[in-house]
């Protein structure tokens, strides 16, 4: 059976697909069943003439694919009050995944601080680290005074990936929990 994993960025390396990757290896699920469609922007996701999709409909027209997993960042809806924010970009998937008649073969995964239910990859990892560790990278980036929400996110991910090296997701932690169920239920047979 091969499934699809819709995600922001580029379907070769990014952020999304490389934690999504980490954790199918960590599940002992088969990657070569996966194929990754990389949406670059959010906004790409709601655009029901997007290239990803047709492509993607071709290929579960053709039987090659048979479940989907939407995996897209909360973001904040102070910055986007259509699609920003947990609540807001579940309902706008659930009505492209709608029109695109998907209901019955796909999924969403919203990516984000599961307590605030705002954020981004960054904030989900970043809420499974020790208290002390989150005070310490929060403290600095405020300290930091970054702007730009792209800055902050390469910068939140630089920082964990330095101070942890060696195990960079901490996969047994709760939060986690919900994706992890999302992706074993995307391997399960009929």
């Amino acid at each position: 059976m091969k499934v699809a994993i819709l995600h922001e960025g580029n379907a070769k390396k990014t952020n999304d697909n490389e934690l999504l990757k980490l954790l199918i290896s960590e599940l002992n699920l088969n990657i070569e069943q996966v194929s990754f469609f990389g949406f670059g922007t959010k906004s790409n996701f709601f655009n029901v003439n997007n290239r990803e999709y047709k492509i993607l409909l071709q290929k579960i027209e053709e039987r090659t694919i048979e479940r989907v997993l939407f995996v897209v960042d909360a973001d904040y809806e102070n910055n986007d009050s259509k699609y920003g924010g947990y609540q807001n970009t579940k309902t706008e998937l659930e009505k492209i995944i709608l029109e695109l008649n998907l209901e019955e073969k796909s999924d969403i995964y919203i990516t984000c601080d599961p307590t605030a239910q705002c954020g981004y990859l960054e904030s989900l990892i970043l809420s499974t680290i020790p208290k002390e560790q989150k005070e310490c990278i929060e403290t600095f980036l405020k300290c930091s005074d970054f702007k730009s929400k792209e800055n902050h996110k390469a910068i939140l991910n630089q920082i964990y990936k330095t101070a942890y090296p060696k195990a960079p997701f901490d996969f047994s932690h709760e939060n986690f929990n919900e994706l992890k169920q999302k992706l074993k239920n995307l391997f399960k047979e009929n």
